[in-house]
């Protein structure tokens, strides 16, 4: 069996809401994205060249509806299919128009964690036209277009999902403590961003806390005066701050989380500085432990100044 890590990039997320004027002013006036109004019902964020990074759809779900996967070439995309044919889940191929929709030439849709399916699809559709937007550029290329961050009663089978599907490996996790419980928290790579997919594990609780099947999203841009501007807008439009700016413990990120509108929470990254381990075992990584995920909490003004 050929090994996928490094062929597999997160390439968009598909969001049903019924707040579409509050996401476009989120994006565009708060966070800073280029916005396209495709039509009264339908929008997207760009963040490069692709397409649609976020596709916006009314509906009343007020969640993400689906995880898009860029897969580099034809034999990788074959050998996901097979891997998830193989044990059973159905695979069903996306419509003309929901290709059109995503930016995508063609893709593979399959179950997902959380009900939330997962699309693959090999071709992105990009556009010379300039972006419209007050940062100056987003890292992505290679390391997919950020992260996604869940909660799960069943992390094994979170992990053991993506390990079987893309070959993902385990960068660390972090020991937080939230409230009075003891939370695990698993990240995830796919290739050379140092996680995808973090994982947290709310087994000891009666009930999952977040009710969405994402509990924050990622992207990063590639300065951080862009980040500190970013957050300065956020607190301007009025939109919820929920952790200020802080660097992370174990990739030594620089960032901040805000609440959109209605879903869940975005993650905003200015820096970044880790590589991965190559004289660690693989799957062993020693754990982190850290107040609240942040490590250290900064003022955006004194991050600004560094």
């Amino acid at each position: 069996m050929s090994d996928i890590f490094g062929n597999v990039h997160l390439g968009y997320l598909v969001v049903e809401t019924d707040k579409l004027s509050d996401w476009a002013r989120f994006g565009a006036d708060a966070i800073g994205l280029h916005v396209d109004s495709l039509s009264p019902d339908v929008a997207r964020f760009r963040l490069d060249d692709h397409e649609c990074r976020f596709l916006l759809q009314r509906g009343p779900a007020e969640d993400v509806t689906a995880i898009g996967w860029q897969v580099d070439d034809h034999q990788t995309f074959d050998d996901i299919l097979g891997r998830v044919t193989s044990r059973g889940p159905p695979v069903s191929e996306g419509t003309p128009d929901e290709c059109v929709m995503r930016g995508v030439e063609r893709l593979w849709r399959f179950p997902g964690p959380k009900g939330a399916p997962t699309e693959i699809f090999t071709t992105p559709l990009t556009t010379a036209s300039r972006l419209a937007m007050s940062n100056k550029a987003f890292v992505t290329g290679d390391g997919g277009m950020g992260h996604v961050a869940i909660l799960s009663k069943d992390v094994l089978g979170m992990h053991g999902y993506y390990s079987t599907l893309f070959d993902a490996r385990l960068s660390d996790f972090i020991l937080e403590r939230i409230g009075p419980m003891n939370v695990r928290i698993r990240f995830l790579r796919v290739n050379e961003r140092h996680h995808s997919i973090a994982v947290a594990g709310v087994r000891s609780l009666s009930v999952n806390p977040i009710r969405t099947r994402v509990q924050h999203v990622n992207v990063q841009v590639a300065e951080l005066d862009d980040m500190v501007a970013a957050y300065e807008r956020v607190t301007a439009e009025g939109f919820t701050m929920m952790w200020s700016v802080g660097q992370h413990p174990n990739d030594r990120e620089l960032s901040f989380y805000c609440k959109t509108p209605p879903v869940s929470s975005w993650k905003w990254v200015g820096t970044r500085s880790w590589s991965p381990p190559i004289s660690r075992r693989p799957g062993n990584p020693r754990p982190i432990r850290a107040s609240r995920c942040g490590g250290t909490r900064l003022s955006a003004r004194t991050s600004s100044t560094r």
